[in-house]
């Protein structure tokens, strides 16, 4: 609408994230996790795209000088580098808080109930936040060059990616209306699956053909990043990574065919170049 267009250097900014391809694959995780308890993707398309907004927002303050300082992402400069670090900045709030927006917008929803639309958004923020995801990114950096141990490593793994795949997934199940148990395997499913994912992430800043990731390789070795390679090595982060998927769909046991997008989605997870 034309009274959302300006400022337009701002909204030019978010949509050049955006819209920049990539995966999709949290919004997907909603879908397939409200799919796999019954159902119907359109209910919830809202709130899928809410989760790429929240995804996106972290992409382009992630890229930012101050943190990792990425020239490239999903094959495009990155926000900052086209629109400049304030604009950049502010493109990343305005997803974050849009997304709450659609999350929140019950009247796009109309066929889930709104407390279903509430405990899945402040299930969300949990994530997303000092005890999720942003914990993650602090531990991160402030871990960056040193020697650190297992147990350091792992929560920056859980913390910075694997809460919001976790919650991307329990956000499907609750607005399914899931039952306790259902709800429980796909929270397991999401844990295991989100750690494996971030050490795949890990691997791949190696061995990654740059072309293919769409972002800068090796710059976790350069920055001194805590890493599973670096601390395990290349073939043990991969068994920890194929195990991890391993026990994950034997989380999904209690559902049927509904939930093979869901096994697929762990199983591509180990199969990724990008």
């Amino acid at each position: 609408p034309e009274e959302t267009s300006y400022p337009e250097s701002i909204h030019k900014s978010m949509l050049h994230s955006v819209l920049a391809g990539g995966k999709r694959l949290r919004p997907v995780l909603v879908i397939a996790a409200f799919e796999a308890v019954g159902g119907n993707r359109e209910d919830i398309l809202p709130f899928a795209v809410a989760v790429e907004y929240i995804h996106t927002y972290t992409l382009i303050h992630d890229d930012l000088p101050a943190l990792d300082n990425d020239d490239l992402r999903r094959g495009k400069p990155t926000n900052h580098k086209v629109f400049g670090e304030a604009i950049a900045i502010l493109a990343g709030d305005a997803l974050l808080t849009q997304a709450f927006y659609l999350m929140t917008h019950s009247g796009l929803m109309g066929a889930i109930p709104p407390e279903k639309l509430l405990q899945a958004a402040h299930d969300m923020t949990g994530a997303i936040g000092t005890s999720g995801m942003i914990g993650g990114q602090v531990v991160d950096i402030e871990s960056e060059g040193k020697p650190i141990d297992e147990e350091t490593l792992e929560y920056i793994h859980v913390h910075k990616t694997g809460c919001l795949i976790k919650a991307c997934i329990r956000a499907g199940a609750i607005l399914s209306q899931a039952n306790t148990d259902q709800l429980e395997a796909l929270s397991n499913y999401g844990e295991q699956i989100g750690l494996a994912f971030q050490i795949v992430d890990d691997i791949l800043d190696i061995t990654a053909d740059e072309s293919l990731l769409g972002k800068d390789i090796g710059s976790d070795v350069d920055k001194g990043k805590a890493t599973y390679p670096a601390l395990y090595g290349l073939d043990k982060s991969k068994r920890k990574a194929e195990k991890l998927v391993e026990d994950g769909i034997t989380c999904l046991e209690v559902f049927d065919n509904r939930a093979e997008p869901l096994r697929e989605i762990g199983r591509f997870f180990l199969q990724r170049t990008f």
